[in-house]
Formats: C-alpha cells, sequence, structure tokens
C-alpha cells in the first residue's frame, strides 16, 4: 500500500516538472516494480524481471489486435478533415439553424457532434472546427466567449460519440465489449448534444448581441447542403451500422470506415497526393504517442497491481458498508479534481486500472462506468487550468485570452455537470441500446 502511494507522489512529480507522461509512468512502473520484486518478494534479481516486463509489454502492446483499431479510424478521420468534408457538415448545420438567434453556434455544436462520428479524437474535432466555423460567427460578429465556448464545448463530444479512441482504450483496461461501449455512448452523446444547444440558447437569452441571427436559408439550399454531407453519413451507417448487426468487428469497421473515407474522397475529387500524405502521417504520429501511452501505463499498472492496492481499496470499501451509489458520486468528485491538473488520457490511463476492480465488485456495470467516466473525462477538457480543448482552441486564435474562451465554456460546463448527474442516476440511458441489442 505504501509502495503504491509513493509511486503516484513520484508520478505526479514527474508530471509536475513536465516530463512527457509515458516516460513517467514507465520509469516509476519499472522502479517500483523492482523494488517490490526485491523488497517485498525478495527476489535479488527483481531489476532484471523489471527490465524483462518492459520488452514483453512493448511487444504484446504492438502486436494486440484490439489496438489495431485505434490508427484505423484515426486515419478515418484525418482523411475526412483533410478531404474538407468537416465544411460540408458545417454548412448544411448553418443551413437549417444559422437563422435563429445565436444560429451559428447551434450549428458548430451540431457539426461538432456529426464530425465525431467519423473523427474519435476530441482535440481534433476542436481544431477542424475551429478552422471551419469560427470566421463564419466572427463575419456575424458573434461574441469571441460564446463562439470559441461552442467550438472548444463541441469538441469534447468527439471522445464519447462512436467511434472513439478513450472508449477502446477503456474497452481493452476493462477488457470490456468495445462494440456495447461504442452502441453505449450514442444516447449520452445525443442528450449531451441537445444540452450544449441548450446552453447556447440560454447563453444568447442572457446576452442577445453574442449571438445575432444569419439569414434564413431556402429549402432549396438546404437540399443542396445535404447533399455534401452524403458521404459522412454513408460511413457512419456503414461502420457502426455494421458493427451494431454483428456484420463485422469494431477493427474490421475501422478498416472500412478508412478504405471507404479514401475512396470517397479520392473520386469526389477532394483529396491529392499531399492530402493523403498528410493523412497518414498525422494518424501515424497520433498512433504513435497513444501506443507509447499505453505501454507506459501498462507498466505503470503492472507496478500498482503487484502493491494490490486495486485489492485493497475494493475490500475496504466493501467491508465499510459504504452505498455504492456514493462510491461513485466520490470516483466523480476524485475525477472533477483530477481534471483540473491533468489531460483526459493521462486520466483514463492513471485511475481506470485503480477503479474499476472495486467498482466491478459494488455490481455495477463497466460498460456505464466507461460511459461515465468518459464523460467526466469531457469535462476535463474545458476544466480550468488544464481543459486541453481550450488550449488547442488558443493556438488556432491567438488574439483570443484564454480568459475569455474559459468564460465562453461556462454555460457548456454547467450543461454537462447536469449531463453528468442525469447519466450517473439513471444507468439505462447508457444501458439500454446494449441491452437492446444485445
Amino acid at each position: 500500500m505504501e509502495a503504491s502511494l509513493i509511486g503516484f507522489v513520484l508520478l505526479m512529480v514527474l508530471i509536475l516538472i513536465r516530463l512527457p507522461l509515458a516516460i513517467a509512468m514507465g520509469m516509476v512502473g519499472v522502479g517500483g516494480f523492482a523494488w517490490m520484486q526485491m523488497v517485498g518478494y525478495g527476489n535479488p534479481r527483481g531489476l532484471d524481471a523489471a527490465l524483462n516486463m518492459i520488452a514483453s509489454v512493448a511487444f504484446d502492446t504492438g502486436l494486440a489486435y484490439g489496438l489495431s483499431v485505434v490508427p484505423l479510424f484515426l486515419l478515418m478521420g484525418n482523411l475526412i478533415t483533410e478531404s474538407g468534408m468537416s465544411k460540408e457538415l458545417y454548412r448544411a448545420a448553418n443551413a437549417f439553424l444559422g437563422h435563429f438567434k445565436g444560429g451559428l453556434a447551434l450549428a458548430t455544436v451540431v457539426s461538432c457532434g456529426a464530425f465525431s462520428a467519423v473523427c474519435g479524437s476530441s482535440m481534433a474535432t476542436a481544431a477542424t472546427m475551429s478552422k471551419v466555423a469560427l470566421p463564419s460567427m466572427r463575419e456575424y460578429r458573434y461574441s469571441d466567449g460564446l463562439a470559441t465556448g461552442a467550438i472548444a464545448a463541441g469538441g469534447t463530444l468527439g471522445i464519447l460519440i462512436p467511434p472513439s479512441v478513450i472508449l477502446v482504450i477503456y474497452g481493452l483496461m476493462t477488457e470490456s465489449d468495445i462494440g456495447k461501449l461504442f452502441i453505449a455512448g450514442l444516447i449520452p452523446g445525443l442528450i449531451g448534444v441537445l444540452m450544449y444547444m441548450a446552453a447556447v440558447a440560454f447563453a444568447v437569452r442572457i446576452n442577445p448581441q453574442s449571438g445575432p441571427a444569419g439569414p434564413r436559408s431556402s429549402w432549396r439550399e438546404r437540399l443542396q447542403a445535404m447533399k455534401g454531407v452524403w458521404g459522412i453519413n454513408l460511413i457512419f451507417i456503414i461502420v457502426m451500422g455494421g458493427i451494431y448487426a454483428g456484420i463485422f468487428t469494431p477493427t474490421e469497421a475501422a478498416g472500412i470506415g478508412a478504405s471507404g473515407a479514401f475512396l470517397i474522397a479520392l473520386f469526389s475529387g477532394r483529396l491529392n497526393f499531399m492530402m493523403a500524405r498528410r493523412a497518414l502521417s498525422n494518424a501515424a504520429r497520433t498512433t504513435a504517442m497513444l501506443f507509447f501511452l499505453v505501454i507506459g501505463a501498462v507498466i505503470f499498472s503492472n507496478f500498482i497491481n503487484l502493491t494490490g492496492l486495486p485489492v485493497i481499496m475494493r475490500d475496504w470499501v466493501l467491508a465499510q458498508g459504504v452505498s455504492p451509489m456514493l462510491v461513485i458520486l466520490m470516483l466523480i468528485g476524485v475525477y472533477l479534481l483530477l481534471g483540473c491538473v491533468l489531460e483526459s488520457m493521462s486520466m483514463i490511463l492513471l485511475t481506470v486500472p485503480v477503479f474499476y476492480p472495486m467498482v466491478e465488485a459494488l455490481g455495477f456495470d463497466l460498460i456505464w462506468f466507461g460511459i461515465l467516466v468518459v464523460v467526466v473525462t469531457e469535462i476535463s477538457l474545458i476544466t480550468p487550468p488544464v481543459g486541453m480543448n481550450v488550449f488547442v482552441l488558443r493556438g488556432v486564435v491567438p488574439d483570443v485570452k484564454l480568459s475569455t474562451i474559459f468564460k465562453g465554456v461556462t454555460p457548456f460546463w454547467c450543461a454537462d455537470i447536469l449531463r453528468l448527474l442525469l447519466i450517473a442516476t439513471v444507468p439505462s440511458l447508457s444501458l439500454m441500446l446494449p441491452r437492446a441489442i444485445g
């Protein structure tokens, strides 16, 4: 127990001095594993065992079939981004919503949700939609707070609405069904879109000048705009419909989605050699980063499991006779606090191996817990002082102050808290579809 606590403290120190997370987790994991082998188990060759673990974990992770879905979904999202299909999404959403007060912000939220369905990355969604939506909102003199807040918050939907890279990693860490996790994220994701739209309406009601109405599009213009999104709709229907119908696995679906995105972009004339090269390069870099993080996390997890911390926590909670829902609320509080200092992937990789055995022992469904964790992680993406989506947006629009963006995301943050409590207290919102489909 003491060794695990010391390990967490050392890890926090290394993170605070800005050592890359993967390296920090790997160093603490290897050192802690060797120490436990030598001191806890009396193995004089504990360091050799720890070094052998590095090779074993790196080899097993690199060849893990479940993780092969990650580069394929990332490639699909990058091909769609490079081919400019995201602009067509925004154009279609704007054609139907732009004439309302705050209509461009509403269109931003809807297009973020739709783009998330073929992207799977929160920061990629925020970065892409900032280039697409922000110029239009500035043209119609939207306040910087509402404009940047809608983009930063809408981008968080990228890690919940399937396909989601974080749900894949959570599924592998907890040995949960990735297909069920995907379908479980649909209703909470749609609720997120609706609540963000309500947040826009509230912000515009408080300050009507922050989001003036745009011109109304004719039905001819709306139908014309819808023609531009047929490719994304087709990819989503084939990929997610195939998974839900049991026609193919998530990995096969990812391969079909990446191939479909390439062919649609190619034959529509939106993709050239340089764009394809950039999409492949970005997908490869992101994949390498994620695999490096997962390897570091598995090494650190092996050390924590060797100390027995997850079992100790599980047994202690069960012995106390605490209400299971109270435990969940406490875990939510821990995640909200961690969200102030850690980015989303760090939170998932550090906490899930420790918490999920206890949650499972309390009788909760790990599919539901996964959706709950991802929603809390979404909140961390717009929570000060870290708020990764806010910093991504700040990099795109350096003339807008961080304080302005954080002020702009406040209504959306409040909407997220309400959604979190709703999902926590009504598990059927997450479990209804997985149970119906089986």
